[in-house]
């Protein structure tokens, strides 16, 4: 019976391909959700740089790792269309530089966390600076994946993408990180934007990266409704995050327990404004109603305006 339904599976994905798309556009959207939570618990909103890149290498061994790691951030600022320049060897690097890159010893940073990235800004909208720390033996492993960090992409997904605890290539970007730079810098994109507002334009990126755009259309259609209720469930305490968050090991009940009230909240924009979810101004207020129960004062101050209309 288990050789017969392996044999089965395996004529179906040949005599389908269509099916191996499916597959691959599914496991796309999903490592694409994924990378809009924080390991903590708690999904983010989009933040991007809205200013050039200036960048400062310095550290230890820079003859091993300088090149790569630099190639690295030029890479990822390519997809996104940033211009980058490299002040290192300039006497006043440290002072116009936005993005420090620093090559540590291997005795410095957690044993478990070989490379970091700390992303600064005013208000969760646009970066104002970034900086980068990679342990001296992992910095060749670690430079794509903070890379991606550092322009603005912050989740640790599953799936075929550097930014993978387990990824399949750690030198060069994957086709799924380049889909995700491409729609996080796209002009349908600003910062701030909620999960719910940012997972269409994502969507729409892997679409169009389908050879059949038509079946592509149709899953990302099927997987907005699924994750809706799933993030509805979650946002009403009885759901739970993806498990790549949980397998991070990262989350807590404080991270988890903001995470819902920002996911109602998230919620109730998505209803108000008709993304992802069809428009409902009900749906809206409740959701809203809820976030503001618990805590949010943005929230309370959208329901205000809400039902004011």
């Amino acid at each position: 019976m288990w050789k017969s339904g392996v044999t089965a599976l395996l004529a179906a994905t040949v005599i389908s391909p269509s099916f191996a798309q499916t597959d691959e556009f599914d496991q796309g959207m999903g490592t694409m959700w994924e990378v809009l939570w924080h390991q903590s618990g708690t999904p983010t909103r989009l933040v991007r740089w809205e200013q050039d890149i200036k960048v400062r290498i310095f550290g230890v061994n820079l003859a091993a790792h300088k090149q790569h790691t630099l190639q690295a951030l030029k890479d990822v600022a390519a997809e996104a269309g940033v211009k980058i320049t490299d002040v290192s060897d300039r006497p006043d690097a440290a002072q116009i530089a936005n993005v420090s890159v620093e090559i540590t010893p291997d005795n410095m940073l957690e044993e478990n966390q070989p490379c970091v990235t700390y992303l600064n800004f005013q208000t969760e909208t646009k970066i104002d600076s970034a900086a980068m720390q990679m342990r001296n033996r992992d910095a060749w492993r670690c430079a794509y994946h903070e890379a991606m960090h550092v322009m603005g992409v912050r989740g640790h997904p599953a799936g075929k993408t550097v930014l993978s605890y387990f990824p399949t290539k750690v030198d060069g970007l994957l086709p799924l990180d380049k889909v995700m730079l491409h729609g996080w810098y796209s002009a349908h994109m600003r910062g701030g934007m909620t999960p719910f507002e940012v997972l269409p334009v994502l969507a729409d990126e892997l679409v169009a990266s389908m050879p059949d755009k038509d079946k592509a259309a149709a899953s990302r259609d099927r997987f907005f409704r699924t994750t809706v209720d799933q993030m509805q469930a979650f946002a009403d305490g009885k759901g739970d995050v993806p498990m790549i968050v949980k397998r991070s090991g990262k989350s807590t009940e404080e991270g988890i327990r903001f995470g819902r009230m920002e996911m109602s909240y998230f919620l109730g924009v998505a209803y108000l404004e008709g993304v992802t979810v069809p428009q409902d101004s009900n749906q809206a207020v409740r959701w809203l109603q809820r976030a503001a129960n618990l805590g949010s004062r943005t929230a309370a101050a959208r329901l205000g305006a809400a039902t004011a209309r």
